[in-house]
């Protein structure tokens, strides 16, 4: 899948690795099952680590080992699966997490612009989208009712200057 990082794509040096396959020499994204399994060997590796949460897996989960991730990737497994948002959310204010966060799997366009709010800064995009869409998607709302990780200014916090 294409990566959109810094509002361009960019060359995913992270492989996923299936639960049962070998590591790879460099970076690798593991599962939560296969990171707990493995936890010693996998964080003495001389290479970054990644970690894929499905959307039913707390980040919390990860314990104060959330800080040695390079990147973590929030799957959604459908696109009404909204738990990526608060786990998004989660890292950034409560974990204090500054790495990457990375949304995966089946989110819509009109998505985009709320995953920015809540932390995100990379997307595997389907094949197909272009960088004109994702510019559009991150720009089609300009005002927000709901405070985010982003800090954005409330339509409240604007109506009572």
């Amino acid at each position: 899948m294409p990566l959109i990082k810094d509002g361009a794509f960019v060359h995913d040096a992270f492989v996923m690795v299936a639960d049962d396959a070998a590591l790879p020499d460099g970076a690798a994204i593991v599962s939560l099952a296969r990171f707990q399994k493995e936890r010693d060997t996998l964080l003495t590796r001389n290479a970054p680590l990644s970690v894929q949460l499905k959307s039913s897996e707390n980040p919390q989960l990860l314990g104060e080992d959330v800080q040695r991730f390079s990147v973590i990737v929030l799957e959604f497994p459908v696109f009404r699966d909204g738990r990526a948002f608060s786990w998004a959310r989660m890292l950034r204010e409560r974990l204090h997490f500054t790495g990457e966060i990375r949304g995966t799997g089946h989110f819509l366009y009109d998505q985009i612009n709320y995953m920015k709010r809540v932390g995100f800064d990379a997307w595997n995009v389907a094949e197909g989208f272009s960088l004109e869409q994702f510019q559009r998607a991150l720009t089609e709302i300009t005002n927000v009712y709901q405070p985010s990780a982003d800090g954005k200014k409330t339509i409240r916090d604007l109506r009572a200057r």
